[in-house]
């Protein structure tokens, strides 16, 4: 049994990336797109570091997100981090984290409800256009 106590922000992060991509791909395949390299296109509005960080802004602009959950993208925003942040700035890269660490938050305490709440709410943001991430 996991103890979630025992898991840093870095580490939600690293379950909450894989998540919500698996998500991101299923719907993605619902569009009924069979062609891989467009559905990597795709996938990148919603999985690209510069998408989490538009979409996590949004989320606590709109105030959405509870006290836990702001705690948590804190933490895996804050956290030292042992990697470095690939084609995006180092704010946006520690904004992701955060936003990964919630996913695997919710996901690793078996909030599937709110998980699948809140990655309904991102795809709604990026299909209508509301993130800034190409």
């Amino acid at each position: 049994m996991i103890k979630i106590e025992q898991l840093n922000g870095v580490t939600l992060a690293y379950l909450g990336d894989a998540v919500y991509e698996v998500y991101i791909r299923e719907h993605l395949l619902e569009t009924g797109k069979t062609k891989v390299n467009e559905l990597q296109y795709m996938s990148k509005q919603f999985v690209s570091a510069k998408a989490q960080a538009s979409l996590i802004n949004l989320m606590i602009e709109e105030d959405i997100l509870s006290d836990q959950e702001v705690r948590i993208y804190k933490n895996g925003r804050n956290a030292k981090k042992y990697t470095k942040a690939k084609n995006t700035d180092v704010v946006t890269y520690h904004m992701s984290t955060g936003f990964e660490a919630v996913m695997g938050y919710l996901d690793i305490t078996g909030d599937k409800k709110r998980l699948e709440e809140l990655i309904n709410y991102c795809i709604k943001k990026v299909e209508a256009g509301e993130t800034n991430a190409k």
